[in-house]
């Protein structure tokens, strides 16, 4: 059945499904119906992507002269096909349970997030990705201000926006290169062919906007500010789509990182020192969103240090595992938060697990998967990715293991928390019997994050090479274990507000480092521009008026003269003219004697020259 619709549909409905569904409820922004449209179309965009991980489409439409729109399902886009519809899936349907969310703008905006990561991920050439690209990053904007009366929040947005489209020229530069560089089609697959130094510029670009979408060191703080945002954005957007979008990217270029000599080792230490850095971030964060978000980042880190080292099949696995546990961790706080009204770990959502046993449990799964235990997923993935690193450096799995441990510490202690009595009432905000569908969401996520490690035995694409050794394995499971213990210990600590609390303040120092340099520059042109260049022109005019002037004075003046004396001379010229003609016939004859002799004398006289 599947294979008798052709490709292009199929890729077609994939990602124009979600689009034009979301495009129609943001215009429409129907007062009903808009939670059903966005569930039953994200539903419908799931069964499509399970289509097309099947049948793996390609297909190709002409887009420039000589470029292609290329957009096709493999191995490694099959994975995050469906892993976008998933997550879409359930994201829509736990934001039944909060009322400001069942509206067609919400709905809308997800919507076409969605279809602008199902392109980037089966997009093969980089005009269409950098079209779905920037999408992503205006859609993000929107759905993290989506409360306009929190100010917060679209500042945050504003952050968030500017810090990622500032990244995303990289991707620009990159498609230059790629042009000048002989690879007329831009397809993602001729990077590594790419002539002498335009291949560095390329790989250049693509890591700069792969870091900066993915929230890495030094752009990681943007994603903290992210989390003003509605948690069903945040399950969404940023835990297992926008931002491992840029780790799907370098994935897709890992042939190209290890091209140039010095982007493979770059990416990979990038990547273990934003694990290991907003590890320590989240270990002190008493915001439970907050350190989702922290995690985030350090989780992410493990997919760009397997883009470091090629390890592709290890970075898809750590892709799913994180997208399953992240997702579903941020889902429950979003449903803590619309009953409890809290988001405080030590404060309002202490003992939050016994109030909502089944989110309790559902959460302690996730957890556990966070931290690193087995048999969950992101054991398996982790180590898988962590495989591959000794050969290249050791210093490398050592870090990666220091920020595996970590993770277990930051998961722990969450998870501590949320079991912990506690002696006062807690006063709820909202409703206290959660939507059934949004419960029942939570359940099926923590499913699958406990069985995401089992994907290490499933299809060739997602079994990790080299596969961790059994040693590996023990070793990170006892780190992970002992890093639980510990956050039982100083789960009561609450952080004072330092360094590590503010992020390392990463914003102010892009504000004190780079945009405040930009702003003075600016503001130093436009003085020049102004009090400068302006007076060029303004200069130019001031002299043509008093050219003009001088010319209304003294130029008209002698034009008036001049044409009043021709005038004279021809009047002149007229009377004399008028003399010979008297009227008398002998006069007339004289003259004309007086000219035939005239005539005969030159005659002659030329005669004689001869």
């Amino acid at each position: 059945m599947l294979s008798t619709v052709p490709d292009a549909v199929l890729l077609a409905l994939l990602v124009g499904l979600p689009t034009v569904a979301g495009a129609a409820l943001l215009v429409a922004r129907p007062a009903r119906g808009a939670t059903a449209t966005g569930v039953t179309t994200a539903a419908a965009t799931l069964a499509v992507a399970a289509a097309t991980a099947v049948t793996r489409p390609a297909s190709e439409v002409a887009l420039l002269a000589g470029v292609r729109a290329g957009f096709a399902v493999d191995g490694l886009s099959a994975v995050l096909v469906v892993l976008v519809a998933a997550v879409l899936l359930a994201a829509l349907v736990v934001a039944a349970a909060e009322p400001d969310l069942r509206t067609g703008r919400f709905h809308g905006l997800m919507l076409i997030f969605a279809g602008a990561m199902l392109a980037t991920v089966t997009a093969t050439t980089l005009p269409v990705l950098l079209m779905a690209w920037e999408v992503m990053g205006a859609m993000s904007w929107a759905l993290i201000g989506y409360r306009l009366d929190d100010r917060a929040g679209t500042r945050a947005g504003t952050v968030a926006f500017l810090t990622t489209r500032a990244a995303d020229l990289g991707l620009y530069v990159a498609a230059g290169a790629v042009l000048a560089g002989g690879a007329g089609t831009m397809a993602l697959a001729d990077l590594p062919g790419l002539d002498g130094g335009w291949l560095h510029l390329a790989v250049a670009g693509v890591v700069l906007a792969a870091l900066g979408k993915s929230a890495q060191l030094p752009f990681s703080f943007w994603l903290s500010g992210a989390m003003h945002g509605p948690s069903p954005t945040s399950a969404l957007l940023h835990s297992a789509t926008m931002v491992a979008a840029g780790g799907y990217l370098l994935l897709r270029t890992a042939p190209a990182l290890d091209a140039t000599g010095w982007a493979a080792p770059l990416v990979a230490w990038v990547g273990v020192a934003t694990a290991l850095v907003l590890g320590l971030v989240a270990a002190v964060q008493d915001d439970l969103k907050q350190l989702l978000a922290a995690s985030t980042c350090s989780q992410i880190g493990f997919i760009v240090l397997a883009a470091g080292t090629a390890a592709t099949q290890a970075g898809a696995l750590q892709t799913v595992a994180h997208a399953a546990v992240k997702s579903l961790l941020f889902l429950v706080a979003g449903l803590w938060l619309a009953t409890l009204g809290s988001r405080s770990l030590t404060g309002g959502l202490r003992g939050a697990a016994r109030r909502h046993r089944v989110l309790g449990a559902a959460f302690t799964v996730g957890a556990l998967a966070l931290a690193g235990l087995p048999p969950f997923g992101l054991w398996v993935g982790k180590d898988a990715v962590l495989a591959a690193t000794p050969s290249i450096s050791p210093a490398l799995y050592g870090t990666g293991l220091v920020a595996g441990w970590t993770a277990a510490f930051y998961a722990g202690r969450a998870l501590w928390l949320v079991w912990r009595p506690t002696a006062r009432p807690v006063t709820d905000t909202g409703p206290t019997r959660l939507p059934r569908p949004a419960v029942a969401t939570t359940v099926v996520l923590a499913v699958a994050a406990a069985a995401a490690g089992l994907l290490a035995l499933g299809p060739a694409p997602l079994r990790p090479q080299p596969a961790p050794q059994a040693w590996e394995l023990v070793l990170s499971a006892v780190l992970a274990a002992i890093g639980v213990l510990v956050a039982r210990r100083y789960a009561e600590r609450v952080p004072a507000p330092g360094l590590l609390v503010r992020w390392l303040d990463l914003e102010w120092l892009a504000q004190r480092g780079l945009a405040r340099p930009v702003l003075v520059l600016a503001g130093a042109l436009a003085r020049i521009d102004d009090h400068g260049l302006a007076r060029v022109p303004a200069g130019a005019a001031r002299a043509t008026a008093r050219l003009a002037t001088l010319v209304t004075a003294h130029g008209e003046r002698g034009v008036d003269r001049a044409v009043a004396g021709i005038a004279d001379g021809a009047r002149a010229l007229g009377r004399a003219a008028r003399r010979p003609q008297t009227g008398q016939l002998h006069q007339y004859y004289a003259q004309a004697s007086v000219g035939f002799a005239l005539l005969a004398a030159l005659a002659v006289l030329v005669l004689v020259v001869r």
